[in-house]
């Protein structure tokens, strides 16, 4: 790890996913902060992240985002991301407010439908250059 690295929070996402590539480029751009990073759950970090956390990475019903021991999931991992990105964006955490059994079969649904909602990616999205030191 180099020294401009953050060691904050960790998002793994999935590169092929139109959705999932588009939330992290948009958390690229507004985590001002440099909070997070990100890892593909294609690549060697995220794959190994998931196995740790019990997800196979060949078939994942969720995002997670990993800060330490700890892994969160579902609509717990993006309302995580929306809060660490601050304002205005940290608005979204009110949906805290909505149970997490109304939250996630929402959340699982898009997860499962994700590629014929929002298509899938020939090859997987790469950041840009001033980008690079945040990807995993």
């Amino acid at each position: 790890m180099n020294a401009k690295q953050p060691s904050g929070p960790i998002i793994i996402f999935d590169a092929e996913c139109v959705l999932c590539s588009a939330n992290a480029q948009f958390v690229l751009s507004h985590d001002h902060a440099r909070r997070f990073r990100l890892a593909s759950m294609q690549g060697e970090i995220g794959a190994a992240l998931y196995r740790r956390f019990g997800i196979d990475p060949a078939n994942p019903e969720t995002m997670i985002v990993v800060e330490g021991e700890t892994a969160l999931r579902n609509s717990d991992a993006v309302l995580a991301i929306y809060n660490g990105l601050g304002w205005p964006w940290k608005a979204a955490f009110l949906f805290r407010l909505v149970p997490r059994f109304v939250r996630d079969p929402l959340y699982r649904f898009i997860a499962r439908n994700r590629y014929r909602i929002f298509g899938r990616r020939e090859a997987c999205w790469v950041p840009a250059p001033d980008h690079a030191d945040r990807v995993l």
